[in-house]
């Protein structure tokens, strides 16, 4: 009988990305001549790759298949998570529209951080929150926020949004990486999670991870259509609420430290942009050529190959993630280590470089 059931809850998880993923790929090519119609549309500038005016607000097909798929599949698994779902929800279409809105006209950064927190604050409200870290190299091993813990959620789900949004720069790479990081989440709720949770979890990256790749092929290089930030965003927000709501709860040792070292790409790349306007004497929000994936293409790397390195980049991380759940520490370690050692000699080498020319 158990075995029956187990089979019964993976054929869940198997049908939920299989759906998503479906719901996604149909969803596209509809997606994109809305997008045409509503003015949601990318013009070529100095920044971007793209020759020719292309559709955006595709996210709205990821969106889609995945919105569908969890209505459908986690009742069917019962759980007691009914509140933070609907925060989940509730904040995830909020902000799916803000981004569309966007794409079509532009708002202003104040605007779009405005919404942002309203949506991060409906997920607080609905009982998202991170209250605790557990840390393996202390004595105390658990650290509590208290009355901090809203206010550290509030930075994690806006700065998450748009740590994805900003990492948005190349065909495939947005869509990609957030469907690596869903498919380690997924699989660490699959070999590591209490029971009573792994099911909720298992469902939302599943069909998180689903959607993105039903939507991948067609926004991969050459892109046929982009995510804009109707996609960009929404992932963000739901890769920070998901890791909260679910993969944080899941396994003693699965903390949120964890959940850093998963996204660690995009949370990287975004402080990394934060410091270099910071000192460049720049606003934040303003756009720029210094993100890793245009570093890599202006080092001579083919579009593809820079989004294929940083897909590679995504899924060593998330080896170490996994690794860590699995208390091997030396090994994520050392992987992790490795990664920096090489974006640091990539800096020195371009710094020399860019010294020698000056002179």
């Amino acid at each position: 009988m158990d075995i029956l059931i187990g089979m019964k809850e993976y054929f869940i998880y198997v049908g939920a990305f299989v759906l998503a993923f479906l719901l996604a790929s149909i969803a596209t090519p509809v997606v994109k001549k809305i997008a045409f119609k509503i003015g949601a549309v990318a013009y070529p500038n100095e920044r971007t790759m793209h020759k020719e005016p292309m559709a955006v607000g595709g996210g709205l097909a990821i969106f889609f298949g995945f919105i569908v798929t969890v209505l459908i599949f986690i009742p069917s698994i019962g759980f007691e998570q009914m509140t933070q779902f609907s925060g989940l929800i509730i904040g995830a279409t909020l902000i799916t529209a803000v981004g569309l809105l966007d794409d079509i006209y532009n708002l202003t950064p104040k605007i779009r951080i405005v919404f942002q927190v309203l949506a991060a604050l409906i997920a607080i409200y609905t009982g998202t929150s991170i209250t605790s870290i557990s840390v393996p190299f202390i004595e105390a091993q658990q650290i509590e926020f208290g009355y901090m813990s809203n206010i550290i959620t509030l930075f994690w789900i806006v700065g998450l949004t748009n740590a994805v949004n900003f990492l948005d720069g190349l065909d495939g790479l947005a869509a990609g990486i957030a469907s690596i990081a869903s498919l380690v989440l997924m699989a660490i709720a699959i070999l590591f999670g209490d029971p009573l949770v792994a099911g909720f979890a298992i469902v939302l990256t599943a069909s998180l991870a689903g959607a993105c790749l039903g939507f991948l092929p067609q926004n991969f290089n050459p892109a046929k259509i982009f995510m804009g930030d109707t996609g960009s965003t929404f992932l963000g927000y739901a890769l920070a609420v998901i890791s909260i709501q679910s993969m944080l709860k899941t396994y003693t040792a699965l903390t949120l430290i964890v959940a850093v070292i998963v996204l660690a790409l995009p949370i990287f790349d975004t402080v990394f942009a934060i410091f270099r306007r910071a000192i460049n004497k720049k606003p934040i929000h303003m756009a720029d050529r210094g993100h890793l994936h245009h570093r890599l293409v202006d080092r001579g790397l083919s579009h593809k190959k820079a989004v294929i390195t940083l897909y590679i980049i995504s899924g060593s991380f998330g080896i170490a993630a996994i690794l860590i759940v699995m208390q091997d520490v030396k090994l994520a370690v050392l992987i992790i280590a490795f990664i920096f050692v090489v974006w640091l000699g990539d800096l020195c080498i371009s710094y020399f470089k860019k010294n020698k020319l000056s002179e």
